[in-house]
């Protein structure tokens, strides 16, 4: 192999190491992926809504990854003027470009438990 076709190879693995990485930092975690799937199913969603459609999550750590998300825009966070205030949650373009992933990714999780 040439010297050039070696160079090449080992910045396209640092890459994609450094792509893996970044996503892995925005998207780890027990809840993150569920949460997002569940938004890309509902489109917009109350707080409480998502925390009665995902089982099992604490409010405060539904909370945390709310935030997290908002800060890393996968999450828009909209405060709705009715008495009592609401807040809804719906994916960014950011957040709905992951819709591949996720479908994958539960593709992936449905054939490996059908295997075992």
């Amino acid at each position: 192999m040439k010297k050039q076709a070696v160079h090449n190879t080992s910045n396209l693995c640092r890459a994609q190491i450094l792509g893996i990485k970044s996503a892995m930092e925005i998207l780890s975690g027990k809840w993150k992926l569920y949460i997002l799937g569940t938004l890309l199913l509902h489109d917009k969603m109350r707080f409480m809504d998502l925390l009665r459609e995902i089982d099992g999550i604490a409010a405060k750590m539904l909370s945390k990854e709310l935030q997290d998300m908002e800060i890393n825009q996968l999450v828009r966070r909209t405060v709705v003027d009715t008495k009592p205030l609401t807040v809804q949650y719906e994916l960014t373009s950011a957040g709905r470009s992951l819709q591949q992933v996720i479908t994958e990714v539960s593709k992936w999780g449905i054939e490996y438990r059908d295997n075992l």
